[in-house]
């Protein structure tokens, strides 16, 4: 699939980032280029360490911005598979400094688009949020915006050899700022867990899954899908339970911006989705449905569907979420 093929990841030093390429790598080792584009020099170099010129000479580092339009459109040439990760996401922080924000994760998504349409890539995959379905805050608003964005990007591509997808999932494991290496730190000094809410609930992917699921989009969407994985939910008070057991739990209340549950389809949002083995996909409104249901072996869900982290039908458990965090997050994690 990528055999020979250039792909750049846009926020590459991020948790996604490294990954992402440290997957490439192992699965597509004749990798004709993999583009780090990132705006931290630091980050970079950092990075740079474990990814050598000398063992790694297909692995390139572009310091440039999203917001810089001129800037990616340079980092582009020669580019096949643009994969989006860039974003500034910390909610409070969007809240605070809102047309950052939009910098960042509305005009960002179109500098990315144009510089599409004007270079010789195939394939863009965008990453996205549980956030962006129903948002309340401004984070999730300004990746619902980037969302429409690469849907309608689809429709005037014109006689390109081009398509634009989304991929859409909830909390991922052991990535920056989340809550589980927060509790690990927390519980290794035998300080209190603070937890915004016992009955809050999350979606929960890994970091690999969420690769596997991009590799997938990379070579079977066919443009103009949002998908959505069918993963397992979780209570904010399990994940504190499967870390430190007899750990006090401070309730400190649903911070501004955040929701007890998230959703990933909404109802209004079951008209236009389908379903098939692994995937959701979420529909433009005006997409010939059934040359997606022939092509994904897909069916439509019912009218009034809800995906809901509330709601879900699978279910972390504190062994589940202590064996997952061991597997994904950190191997010598130990009671």
């Amino acid at each position: 699939m990528l055999e020979n093929k250039s792909v750049l990841i846009t926020g590459g030093t991020g948790s996604f980032g490294k990954m992402f390429t440290k997957m490439i790598l192992e699965r597509y080792p004749n990798v004709k280029r993999l583009v780090i584009y990132s705006r931290d020099e630091l980050k970079q170099f950092e990075m740079a360490q474990y990814y050598p010129k000398t063992k790694f000479p297909q692995v390139r580092f572009f310091i440039g911005d999203v917001r810089d339009g001129e800037r990616f459109k340079r980092a582009c040439e020669g580019i096949d598979v643009i994969i989006h990760a860039a974003a500034l996401k910390q909610v409070p922080t969007a809240e605070y400094n809102p047309m950052e924000a939009v910098k960042t994760n509305v005009l960002g998504a179109e500098n990315i688009i144009n510089a599409a349409f004007d270079t010789n890539v195939k394939i863009v995959v965008a990453l996205s949020t549980d956030k962006a379905a129903a948002p309340i805050n401004l984070y999730g608003a300004t990746k619902l915006v980037s969302d429409k964005l690469f849907i309608a990007a689809n429709n005037v591509k014109g006689s390109r050899d081009l398509r634009f997808s989304v991929v859409r999932y909830g909390n991922v494991m052991g990535s920056r700022g989340s809550v589980i290496p927060f509790f690990i730190e927390k519980a290794k000094k035998g300080e209190t867990l603070p937890i915004t809410h016992k009955e809050m609930t999350r979606f929960n992917i890994s970091l690999e899954e969420g690769v596997e699921m991009v590799l997938w989009a990379i070579e079977n969407a066919l443009g103009g899908e949002i998908f959505v994985p069918k993963i397992p939910s979780y209570k904010i008070e399990t994940v504190a339970k499967a870390i430190a057991p007899n750990a006090i739990l401070e309730d400190i209340g649903i911070r501004p911006g955040e929701k007890l549950h998230e959703e990933m389809i909404t109802e209004s949002d079951s008209f236009n989705t389908i379903e098939f083995d692994k995937y959701y996909a979420i529909l433009a409104t005006d997409a010939k449905k059934e040359k997606y249901i022939k092509h994904f072996n897909a069916w439509e869900v019912e009218k009034g569907f809800r995906y809901n982290s509330g709601a879900n039908n699978d279910w972390e458990t504190v062994e589940s979420m202590r064996e997952k965090i061991k597997q994904f997050v950190d191997p010598k994690f130990k009671l």
